[in-house]
């Protein structure tokens, strides 16, 4: 189930245009990898970053022996560059963490023993968080809601850091948007999950990438996310209901008209309720070839699973500098 892991962990940060916080990030997570006293790598992706953020890892890499640099070709989004990351890793647990320091690395030895519990996942649940009520909190909060009681999911804070099993990890195919339903997805695959509770801090430099917009986002994610999980096998089996229950409602319209035709002489040719027993039938056609359709699509979809949504334009890392292509998605 992916590839063999070499190193015990591996840390995976996405990072667009984060020159103010690199240098500390990059000190504080060595640091924290130094104290859990095993063998780890700690990799950075730099997602189409357009200021100093490359030239300062080009130099880190220099100075910390366990950073790993990814250069993608063009800024692909968070969630792309984190599956970079990812499927670059080697390490038998892999930590999910953003750059600005918001979540201390230093929770990561409570990451790690927490996980010995024999979990899948360890999600941080943010206390005391330095956001804004009106457009963090409560956003997230309604988004966190919806998210447990679509999935069935009780991590009660899926935006936080997380330590994931690598194996695990690699082999989850992440939709844009998808980094920030990790446990959820977990929790479909039938992984155990749970959380325990880390510091939030301020951002230690730069403004936040983050808009009210992206709650809209987050909840479309989850409606697709929930019908993924329960139709995404098989769509005909969502489409082909709403089609058979349109055809029962046709089916109860339909010969109360005839009878009131046949019987009572009342024309049924220009009554509401025969030209809504119509549309219903045209409905119930619609969404059987749309049921028909999306099976094909869904094969097609397996069929060609491979293909990546990044181009990773350049590695580089303490002692070698590698180019890496990758494939596009098209």
């Amino acid at each position: 189930m992916g590839l063999s892991p070499c190193v015990e962990v591996s840390t995976v940060t996405p990072m667009h245009n984060e020159e103010l916080c690199v240098a500390e990030f990059v000190r504080r997570m060595d640091a924290a990898l130094d104290a859990v006293g095993c063998s780890a790598e700690m990799i950075i992706v730099s997602d189409g970053s357009t200021d100093g953020t490359e030239l300062i890892l080009r130099d880190l890499a220099l100075r910390y022996p366990r950073l790993r640099v990814l250069c993608l070709s063009r800024n692909v989004g968070q969630c792309s560059a984190m599956y970079a990351g990812i499927q670059a890793s080697k390490g038998r647990r892999i930590m999910v963490i953003d750059g600005d320091l918001q979540y201390p690395p230093e929770q990561l030895s409570a990451l790690l023993r927490t996980m010995d519990g024999g979990y899948a996942l360890v999600s941080g649940s943010r206390i005391r968080r330095k956001q804004s009520m009106l457009f963090k909190r409560i956003p997230s909060w309604i988004a966190n809601f919806v998210l447990r009681r679509v999935t069935g999911c009780e991590i009660r804070d899926m935006g936080g850091c997380k330590l994931i099993d690598g194996d695990l990890a690699r082999s989850l195919r992440l939709r844009p948007g998808q980094h920030r339903l990790l446990p959820a997805l977990v929790h479909l695959r039938g992984g155990a999950t749970t959380e325990i509770l880390v510091e939030h801090a301020e951002r230690y430099a730069g403004t936040s990438h983050y808009g009210l917009s992206r709650t809209m986002d987050v909840l479309f994610d989850i409606l697709m996310l929930g019908f993924q999980s329960s139709f995404k096998a098989r769509p005909l089996y969502l489409f082909g209901r709403i089609g058979v229950l349109l055809l029962i409602v046709d089916c109860i319209v339909m010969p109360w008209l005839l009878y009131e035709k046949f019987v009572h002489d009342i024309d049924m040719g220009t009554r509401p309720p025969f030209l809504v027993a119509i549309m219903f039938f045209l409905a119930a056609l619609f969404f059987f070839a749309m049921g028909f359709v999306l099976e094909l699509l869904s094969d097609a979809n397996n069929a060609i699973g491979g293909i990546k949504p990044y181009i990773v334009r350049e590695s580089f890392a303490h002692d070698s500098t590698l180019q890496s292509p990758s494939t596009p998605n098209t």
